[in-house]
């Protein structure tokens, strides 16, 4: 039995709580298997906007729906117990004005059961995140790297690399933890700022692409699993090489249909058994 299998899920609060106390160890999650597997090892779970390039093949995260990841979102809530549950305010969801922010936050909540909801964007998103924590919905927000923004920044690339960068990016953070965010992503941004940044905030800062001394880390599932391909992201780390494990089982499937081997008759229905 598992260690976590009789405790209750993690709310927003504990993870607030475990700023300087201990590390917040977060991954991605997109369907009920995955989640499942990763549940009782961590203290959050993310259904990412990433699950448009993760589970859609698509070139960016910048056309996924709100219903879509509200539909992710449940999958995982039901298949889990333990890990707190996290969802990607999709782009276009939330930029708008506040009271489209909300009305989306509030729907996806509602139609998944998640805990609280993730929006990428500086200080100018800082009122929405106070208009949807003052109503009542948790806000995880995002600075540095936002993919979201990949066309007016120009791609995927490290942010925070000159000091007016790095400056504005600290402020981002800081507006958005007066705006009552409960913690906030720091995604491919200076190693220096990263420190800087968790030093500076009194709510937990999570990185991916950021520093050691952020006070959790996440990541997307697939790149440490090496599902995502032969490219591996700089700031991952892969731990395992399932796929090379899956793709070994469904050629001996293959390989055993074509010999006939599979199925057997103890695999089909209404065969005696042989006597004893």
């Amino acid at each position: 039995m598992s260690v976590h299998s009789q405790a209750k899920r993690i709310s927003v609060p504990q993870l607030m709580a475990y700023k300087g106390q201990q590390k917040i160890a977060a991954l991605t999650a997109y369907i009920a298997p995955f989640a499942r597997l990763l549940d009782d090892a961590l203290d959050m779970i993310l259904i990412g906007d990433s699950t448009a390039m993760v589970g859609y093949a698509l070139p960016n995260t910048l056309s996924i729906t709100v219903d879509q990841l509200a539909a992710h979102a449940g999958a995982v809530v039901r298949s889990t117990s333990h890990a707190c549950v996290i969802v990607d305010m999709p782009f276009g969801s939330y930029q708008q004005s506040p009271q489209q922010a909300f009305a989306n936050a509030a729907k996806m909540l509602a139609a998944s059961g998640a805990d609280g909801v993730k929006m990428e964007g500086g200080a100018a998103l800082a009122d929405t995140t106070r208009f949807l924590v003052e109503r009542g919905i948790p806000v995880l927000a995002h600075v540095g790297l936002m993919p979201q923004y990949v066309n007016t920044m120009g791609g995927f690339k490290a942010q925070g690399m000159t000091d007016e960068s790095a400056e504005r990016i600290l402020l981002d953070a800081v507006a958005h933890e007066q705006a009552g965010a409960f913690g906030v992503v720091l995604e491919g941004v200076a190693e220096a700022l990263g420190r800087r940044i968790t030093e500076r905030l009194a709510i937990p800062t999570i990185g991916i692409g950021a520093s050691p001394a952020c006070d959790g880390q996440i990541l997307v599932t697939e790149d440490i699993l090496g599902l995502s391909g032969p490219r591996i992201p700089k700031f991952a780390r892969q731990y395992s090489d399932v796929g090379a494990v899956i793709r070994s089982a469904v050629e001996q499937y293959a390989s055993d249909v074509r010999q006939g081997v599979f199925p057997g008759l103890e695999n089909c229905f209404g065969v005696k058994k042989p006597a004893e």
